[in-house]
């Protein structure tokens, strides 16, 4: 048996089943394994990689069950007429310098948005010790068992048709009934069946609305730090953005918005200052959006995380004139993979983004739709809240303490709860730099430039997420990063 052919790691998300199955298969459709070699024995394998024999009988059991193997009487087991049909053959090698038939792909691209600037995150960031990272879950405050629990009976012979049929431009009934009766109300909102949208996240909602919204001669103002995918976003379709500061209370209500088409506006909890527009400041930018026939994309990003003080209603749920499109996610409190949000507007605009995401998705997973909708009608979604916001109250409170003891003057406590801090450090500071050697001590941090649109972007600012460190583990990172900043390290 080849040394390469088949390896196995213990405590691997796979079974060792799964993974002798895996290995076999991608080497017989590879084109490694063909017809006159044999595939160890069952004896031989479970030797050599130090499993029980039953282990490896079930695996290839599976396999033969499946069509990949065959079994010759007195011969051994070797790889079937049929599935050697479907291997690959071995593709020639790719140019050193990556060029495809001498092709200029990049003189024929349209759009280039690899070219942006968006927020990094390293994708093994649950290996450092003080992951201060924003948008990530700890999985130890997910309700695992109840998820399980509403997988199994989303994937049921009950509701077969409900998961497994192509509903074109549909969404889930139950999920699009409790986003209506259990989320929606929270925020003050009363909306129809047909003027909610399921989306791929609120990000999906985002790009939808811009894309029915936007076009070369279009208006948009979005904030002042903000949410820089939002601008990349118009960027790809605009000329016209204008940068909106944003002040204690939130976007400020400048000559900027006279102008206007789309004004992008993160209300409850600016991203990334966190701030809280009061209402004062809603009503009058809902006046302005009347007087200066203006539309405004509304992102509750983090909706359900206001554990600190009584919500301020949404701008949707003051909203007299059909002027704002709110976009939810349940991102943030179920898990970002999930990739489920919504969008409510006036239902002529949901019928076309629709019709939009029909030609870009369809629609939402439904397997994944029903078992939200299933976690939301049993109550789960509302148990998991508390616990979360429990969670999320101590650490905001610990991160508080911390950064008054060790960056005295560099933050303001968040009103509205939410999952992270807007840290201002000293003017010399480059929290880029100060990223990459906090990095090498185990510290994750979020460099604020990015949020910046401007011309002169500031590059002293960073942000610092809470809701995936554990609570005793915030004042020593915090510890450990200010003596980075001070050049202790």
């Amino acid at each position: 048996m080849r040394d390469w052919l088949v390896h196995i790691r213990r405590g691997e998300y796979a079974s060792l089943q799964a993974q002798i199955r895996q290995a076999l298969v991608s080497a017989i459709l590879d084109g490694a394994l063909g017809r006159d070699e044999p595939v160890p024995s069952t004896r031989k394998m479970a030797k050599v990689l130090g499993v029980s024999r039953n282990t490896v009988v079930i695996a290839y059991q599976s396999l033969i069950d499946d069509g990949y193997l065959s079994a010759r009487e007195r011969s051994g087991y070797y790889v079937s007429d049929k599935a050697l049909a479907d291997a690959v053959p071995p593709q020639p090698a790719q140019a050193a310098d990556g060029e495809s038939s001498g092709r200029d792909w990049n003189a024929r691209l349209k759009l280039a948005p690899s070219r942006q600037e968006n927020i990094s995150k390293p994708l093994d960031w649950q290996s450092y010790t003080y992951p201060f990272i924003y948008g990530q879950v700890d999985h130890t405050l997910f309700p695992l068992a109840e998820w399980r629990d509403c997988t199994r009976q989303a994937l049921g012979r009950r509701w077969l048709g409900a998961w497994t049929n192509d509903t074109w431009a549909h969404d889930d009934p139950l999920l699009v009934e409790q986003i209506r009766r259990r989320i929606l109300p929270r925020r003050g909102i009363i909306a129809s069946d047909d003027e909610i949208l399921v989306t791929l996240g609120a990000q999906n909602a985002l790009y939808l609305a811009a894309s029915l919204l936007v076009s070369a001669d279009t208006h948009t103002v979005v904030e002042e730090p903000g949410f820089p995918d939002v601008r990349n976003i118009f960027s790809l379709m605009i000329g016209h953005m204008a940068l909106n500061p944003v002040d204690a209370e939130g976007l400020v209500p400048g000559s900027a918005l006279q102008r206007a088409d789309v004004v992008y506006v993160t209300p409850s909890h600016q991203f990334p200052t966190t701030v809280t527009m009061p209402l004062e400041r809603r009503l009058a930018l809902l006046d302005k959006a009347n007087t200066h026939d203006f539309v405004i994309i509304e992102d509750d990003y983090e909706f359900e995380t206001n554990y600190v003080n009584e919500p301020c209603p949404a701008l949707k749920s003051l909203d007299d004139h059909d002027r704002v499109i709110y976009v939810g996610s349940l991102s943030k409190t179920l898990f970002p993979g999930l990739r489920l949000g919504f969008m409510v507007a006036p239902k002529p605009f949901i019928d076309e983004a629709r019709a939009l995401r029909r030609l870009m998705v369809r629609h939402a997973p439904n397997n994944n739709q029903r078992t939200a909708a299933l976690f939301l009608s049993l109550g789960h979604h509302d148990t998991l809240i508390r616990r979360l916001n429990r969670a999320y109250r101590a650490r905001w409170e610990a991160m508080g303490s911390a950064l008054n003891r060790y960056l005295p003057q560099s933050s303001r406590n968040p009103t509205f709860g939410g999952t992270s801090y807007w840290v201002k450090g000293p003017e010399r500071l480059d929290s880029e730099t100060l990223a990459e050697t906090a990095r090498e001590h185990g510290v994750l941090i979020e460099p604020g430039r990015v949020h910046f649109g401007g011309h002169a972007r500031p590059r002293n600012y960073f942000r610092l997420g809470f809701s995936s460190i554990a609570e005793d583990r915030i004042e020593p990172g915090i510890e450990l990063l200010a003596g980075l900043i001070a050049g202790r390290g």
